[in-house]
This record gives C-alpha cells, structure tokens and sequence, in this order.
C-alpha cells in the first residue's frame, strides 16, 4: 500500500496508521453504504493482491503485505466513534490481537493459506477489536 510495506521497522504497524488517513478522506466524500461497499471491494483486492505478492514472493505471508492491516482497521475505524480517544484505544487493541494472535487466530493465520489466509487473520482481529469496543463503550456509556 503506497510503499509502507518496504519500512523495515514494524510495517504492520505503519500500514495500520496509513488506514487512518484513508478513513477520514472515504468517510468525508462517501455515504455510509458506498463507503461500506468501498472497503468490501478493498478486502477483495486484498485476497487477490496479498495472494499474488505472497504467491510472487514464494512466501506464504511476507511482512512487506500490508494491505490486510490496512483494510482490516479501515472496517474497525468505520464503526469506531469520531473521537481520537476511541479511535487510540482501537488502534492500540488492533495492533495488540494482530502481534498476538489470540485464539482461534492464530490457528487460522497457520491453517487458511492464499491471499484468503493473508486478508482472514487480520479481519478476526478486527472483530475482537470491535467486540471490544462495544464492551468498553457499554460499560462507559
């Protein structure tokens, strides 16, 4: 995505923030449905992109694809309220599933292959991500 995956520092992480920027410009010039049918069509270019670059990389899931961390926190920054707090708190609970991989993650990250596999992982993470907003904001509000 745009070169983030070249940083050899953390690129998960940077292609994690790239999708902050990405959200705020789609979220400004789209409905909530175009929108949502935007990052649909991203997580479809992500199974095709990943599985292509890994396929052409003879690696399964090559740090440099960050395009699945990308996507991935672009669906958590979609239902995430519009405060840089909230937004914080996901960002710092997405990256912490994505690094650790509670289960059932870490078995599918080592069970589905394919750009499928790439994408998958990084969306269970953004489901715990969300699942744990929604407990916080319940216990909060």
């Amino acid at each position: 995505m745009g070169g983030v995956g070249v940083i050899r520092f953390a690129p998960g992480t940077f292609g994690t923030l790239l999708a902050v920027p990405l959200h705020f410009w789609l979220a400004q010039r789209a409905d909530p449905y175009v929108h949502l049918l935007v990052l649909g069509l991203l997580f479809v270019l992500g199974i095709w992109a990943s599985g292509r670059t890994a396929h052409d990389l003879g690696t399964p899931d090559h740090g440099g694809i960050v395009i699945d961390e990308t996507v991935a926190f672009l669906i958590v920054l979609y239902f995430t309220p519009d405060s840089r707090m909230w937004q914080a708190f996901v960002f710092l609970l997405f990256r912490l599933f994505d690094i650790f991989k509670p289960p059932p993650i870490r078995h599918f990250d080592r069970t589905v292959h394919g750009g499928f596999g790439v994408m998958f992982d990084d969306l269970l993470a953004a489901g715990y991500t969300l699942l744990c907003l929604a407990v916080v904001k319940a216990v909060i509000d």
